[in-house]
């Protein structure tokens, strides 16, 4: 058992870190050979790519006939992308912020999750919900591909010039396919076989299972999207590494919820903690995008670690409220009169500093 646990931690890790690796070499290639930016093979190929494992468990719960994890799958890991993997990523190395995003991503991820709020008011995402969802993302992509080639000329030397990538490793395309394929399938099995050890080895130290759901399986199916945007960070490639957050949130409602609500006959059933505490939080980590992507074009360190900070935060309050532990209203506290003021004060900071000093977008610590 001891050995078993082992081989599966390790090659756990070994895979994910390989996939990654691949996804990302054969991405970018992709992305030059093709005409279009990094930043759109980030929110389209391997934004999806890497919500396989969401897709994947939520398409199987709407057959079972339990839609609605497929809402708390969605919801955490839309939470954990940006608090926990922009937060790590941004500490590691700061990212730039290509304009798109600012634009047009953002705000659709931020009018995406109100509208799960609004569509989840009368308790139920119908399937009529999930099909209008699936055909907003099959637009998206069309919309974002066609914005992507209009730039192609302007693209190509970008990339030409940042990279210099030999023009016959370019057009190959097959060997490029490869790699994301490849990428894709040592993520998918690298998380389960991660995920499958950290639960081993928490059920023998005595975590309960509702502790080790919450963590362990809520992280499990999002590794892919960690290991995939912090090695596009540490490998230069930081458009992939914030478009696959923001692509994978805008897939997990549109693709995701969607596919959940249009299979399961009776809908994804939303209860009131989810309604009225869970969608709510997944709002607010939307709209915070906006002011620190805005300022200066930078997510800086310091910015990384607010973000990370608040992941670990709401994880910590999760716990404290499933297992009833005495010190929550403490925890509460705290929360209310010294993260929420912080946060005010921090944001307000950030726009400040942008409208009294503009900046070119160049990392900062």
């Amino acid at each position: 058992m001891v050995l078993t646990t082992i081989f599966y931690f390790v090659g756990g890790l070994v895979c994910l870190l390989l996939g990654a690796d691949a996804l990302v070499k054969g991405a970018s290639r992709l992305a030059a050979a093709v005409g279009v930016s990094s930043l759109v093979i980030g929110l389209t190929v391997v934004a999806f790519g890497t919500s396989a494992p969401e897709l994947a468990v939520s398409v199987q719960s709407a057959i079972a006939g339990q839609a609605d994890i497929a809402l708390g799958n969605v919801i955490g890991s839309n939470v954990f992308n940006v608090l926990f993997i922009l937060g790590l990523s941004a500490i590691i190395v700061p990212l730039i912020v290509a304009q798109q995003l600012v634009r047009f991503d953002v705000p659709l991820m931020i009018v995406l999750s109100i509208l799960t709020f609004v569509i989840s008011w009368d308790g139920v995402i119908s399937r009529t919900d999930g099909i209008l969802f699936i055909a907003g993302l099959l637009s998206y992509v069309v919309y974002t591909i066609y914005q992507s080639r209009k730039e192609t000329a302007a693209i190509k030397a970008e990339y030409e010039g940042e990279f210099g990538v030999p023009e016959e490793e370019k057009h190959h395309w097959l060997k490029n396919v490869a790699f994301v394929v490849a990428g894709l399938g040592l993520l998918v099995l690298g998380s389960h076989w991660f995920v499958k050890a950290a639960v081993t080895v928490a059920e023998a130290l005595g975590v309960s299972k509702v502790v080790i759901g919450i963590t362990i399986v809520a992280i499990g199916t999002s590794l892919p999207e960690v290991v995939t945007s912090v090695v596009a960070a540490v490998r230069g490639e930081r458009d992939i590494a914030v478009g696959n957050v923001v692509g994978s949130n805008i897939f997990n409602i549109m693709g995701v919820l969607g596919f959940a609500g249009a299979l399961s006959p009776a809908g994804v059933q939303v209860a009131p903690q989810i309604l009225y505490f869970d969608i709510p939080v997944m709002i607010a980590v939307a709209v915070v995008c906006m002011p620190i992507f805005f300022s200066n074009g930078v997510i800086s360190r310091t910015e990384g670690f607010v973000l990370f900070s608040y992941y670990i935060a709401y994880t910590t309050y999760i716990v404290l409220v499933t297992i009833k532990h005495p010190a929550l209203a403490t925890f509460n506290n705290a929360i209310l009169y010294f993260m929420m003021p912080l946060t005010g004060i921090t944001i307000l900071a950030i726009f400040a500093q942008h409208f009294r000093k503009p900046t070119t977008p160049t990392p900062q610590a």
